[in-house]
């Protein structure tokens, strides 16, 4: 693995030292949770060195050992093989790729790069998320992978591969909520008063009289 790092590290074209974490489902909710205030667990972050002290250093990549399992079983190779495909992934975000915001350089580059590196198909391509402009995207209806971007406040938020999937929906698919409107059918209806029972009694009453 540690040789794998180095030779996407230099396809890549990504200098400086980069440290990669291999932890579990809990751990990265933790960190994505603290860094990016999304409180679930996800496959791959990439924490780019930014700030004073981080000449030499690239940054940081945390993989999920745990989603990394799920998802081999689900593309059918080895879990070795999902980690390399996640550090690429996340080699790339630490080099400046952005594949939510950019007009599908990142989504290229991941493809030749695992090519030349003998993967399998890479994080984008499996979301069908590949060189389409963000205004495309959401003209089309596309939803691809989930990534954030490094707030001002926080200049080491994580940028994210894609959320584990754990819930029935497609791996990097965010699902469209049925509640999202009310339905136009739906209209409350108009609240009708009873008479009061006084009235009712005083009627009852009189009849008898």
């Amino acid at each position: 693995m540690a040789r794998f790092l180095k030779a996407a590290q230099e396809a890549v074209r990504l200098k400086g030292q980069v440290t990669v974490l291999l932890t579990t489902d809990a751990a990265i909710r933790g960190l994505n949770r603290r860094f990016r205030g999304k409180n679930k667990a996800t496959d791959v972050l990439s924490f780019p060195a930014e700030g004073l002290g981080s000449e030499g250093i690239a940054g940081d990549v945390a993989i999920s050992v745990t989603t990394a399992l799920r998802q081999a079983a689900g593309q059918g190779h080895s879990v070795s093989t999902e980690i390399k495909v996640l550090i690429l992934h996340g080699l790339l975000h630490l080099a400046g790729f952005d594949h939510e915001a950019d007009e599908g350089q990142m989504a290229r580059r991941e493809q030749a790069l695992r090519g030349r590196l003998g993967l399998p198909l890479g994080l984008i391509e499996r979301a069908g998320f590949s060189t389409l402009s963000p205004e495309r995207r959401r003209k089309d209806g596309a939803r691809g992978i989930e990534v954030s971007h490094p707030s001002r406040k926080n200049k080491s938020a994580a940028r994210v591969g894609h959320p584990p999937d754990e819930e029935l929906f497609p791996q990097g698919l965010k699902p469209k909520s049925s509640f999202t409107q009310p339905s136009a059918r739906l209209k409350p209806r108009p609240f009708k008063a009873s008479k009061p029972r006084a009235k009712a009694k005083a009627a009852a009453k009189g009849k008898q009289v």
